[in-house]
């Protein structure tokens, strides 16, 4: 038992001492920038007509359900003051 502690207590010091894998310099920010510019062409975006369709479900959703969360709310606050009376 006392043997697993101590071998668990070594490698995680061994661990923790390492230094860091990377270094940051300009050439390889410049380097990740051209890979999100490349990996941005090869997105496909939806056109005009299914994002205004999106859209338009998304608003009447939030329109209903703020409605029903008005309602319920409305209602709780109704019974809690009867109940309190």
């Amino acid at each position: 038992m006392a043997a697993k502690k101590s071998e668990r207590s070594s490698k995680s010091k061994t661990v923790a001492s390492e230094p860091a894998a990377r270094t940051y310099s300009l050439a390889r920010a410049k380097e990740f920038a051209a890979e999100v510019k490349s990996e941005f062409k090869k997105i496909v975006w939806p056109d005009k007509k299914v994002t205004m369709g999106s859209t338009g479900v998304v608003l009447v959703l939030v329109f209903l359900v703020s409605i029903y969360l008005g309602a319920v709310d409305l209602f709780i606050g109704k019974l809690v003051s009867y109940i309190l009376k």
